[in-house]
């Protein structure tokens, strides 16, 4: 599968270092591919570029700029797969980041998922105590079955969350997440899902 990561950050460097080991074609889209920032990076290229020939779409940047990298990019058919969190930026109407991200990229299929844990987790989810939550909120059951298999291929257990909607309860479970890594327990933490 062709990834296009748009953003290249420690979110979106530990996935496409995850993914590309994985078999994957990874590439990333950021403002200035000859940025000194993203050499090592492999296949780096404008965001348009690196979206042109991608199966799926990943937004891993900060909030204020996903509108602005979504004009950018053509959507129509495909995967996005949101992983930012709208932190600041609440809608008026209550609706999730991805939610609004589905209006920005008119004809894509929009999922939540990779924003409840921190990047330390995606590049590593090895825990002792179990393995780590992914939930995965969308509407279409393709695009979602798609992304839960890329989860799941990283070590998580990737949990089918609901529709698209559902995206405002993960969004609140990442703030919750923010509020305990930046207190005593630190970043490296992460949901589990128990079961009896």
């Amino acid at each position: 599968m062709r990834i296009a990561i748009l953003g290249a950050g420690r979110v979106g460097r530990a996935l496409g270092a995850g993914w590309a080991a994985r078999g994957h074609d990874v590439v990333f889209g950021v403002r200035d591919p000859s940025d000194p920032r993203y050499a090592g990076l492999g296949s780096v290229e404008v965001p348009g570029s690196a979206a042109r020939d991608a199966d799926l779409l990943v937004l891993a940047l900060p909030w204020s700029a996903v509108r602005e990298v979504l004009a950018e990019v053509e959507t129509d058919g495909k995967i996005v797969m949101d992983a930012t969190n709208p932190l600041g930026s609440p809608d008026p109407e209550g609706r999730s980041g991805a939610e609004r991200v589905a209006e920005l990229a008119p004809g894509a299929h929009v999922v939540k998922a990779f924003n409840t844990v921190g990047f330390e987790t995606m590049a590593d989810t090895a825990y002792p105590g179990g393995t780590p939550l992914m939930p995965v909120a969308g509407d279409d059951a393709g695009a979602k079955e798609t992304v839960l298999g890329l989860a799941s291929s990283l070590g998580f257990e990737a949990v089918d969350a609901g529709p698209l909607e559902a995206a405002r309860d993960l969004e609140r479970l990442a703030a919750l997440w923010i509020r305990l890594a930046r207190g005593a327990l630190g970043r490296d933490i992460a949901f589990a899902l128990l079961r009896r």
